[in-house]
């Protein structure tokens, strides 16, 4: 009976999200973007600036899971050779509703959970995440210049099959920002 009910129910979640309206979003903007040398390494300390569309917001209201990596590399230019690869670092939130406690939750992979009473205020710590280390202290060299590019966006690989088919043909769904880049000297 409980194994009915749920195949019922994602069925009708699939057909509303077939069904429902396309709003393409603007995309992801990267609107801060610097790198700090700390003494537990080079931390990376982002901005990002993105609304969700109905849709996606509706899947996130019927429980489903959505999940956003930023991306990051740096590499060292080499005028005789390819550009030096010297670090690179991928960090992975998701963000999902609990419909028993009524709380949007979210949680930085390999971290602690948070919960938050509103859409908005879990969506403000993706937005807005916390400064992470994007590479060892010994994976740069001092008074060297990198290359820094930075990429954030929703990840659709994390979304059951059933969900991607529909991500894959909806416009809404495909939330991403252009590679941002930048140089940084090593301290």
């Amino acid at each position: 009976m409980t194994l009915r009910f749920l195949r019922l129910l994602a069925c009708q979640l699939l057909l509303a999200l077939a069904c429902a309206q396309a709003h393409a979003a603007d995309g992801v903007d990267v609107t801060r973007a610097r790198i700090e040398a700390t003494e537990d390494g080079y931390k990376l300390d982002a901005a990002y600036s993105f609304e969700l569309n109905p849709s996606v917001e509706d899947a996130i209201h019927h429980g489903v899971s959505l999940y956003f990596t930023t991306e990051v590399r740096l590499t060292r230019p080499r005028w005789y050779w390819r550009d030096e690869k010297a670090a690179s670092a991928k960090q992975t939130i998701r963000i999902w509703y609990n419909v028993l406690t009524r709380q949007y939750n979210v949680l930085t992979l390999g971290s602690v959970q948070q919960s938050f009473p509103t859409l908005e205020d879990a969506l403000f710590l993706i937005r807005r995440p916390s400064r992470w280390v994007i590479a060892q202290k010994s994976a740069l060299t001092p008074g060297e210049t990198y290359d820094v590019s930075l990429r954030m966006g929703m990840n659709r690989e994390y979304l059951s099959k059933p969900i991607q088919v529909n991500a894959v043909s909806n416009a809404g769904w495909r939330l991403s920002s252009d590679t941002k880049t930048f140089k940084y000297k090593a301290e």
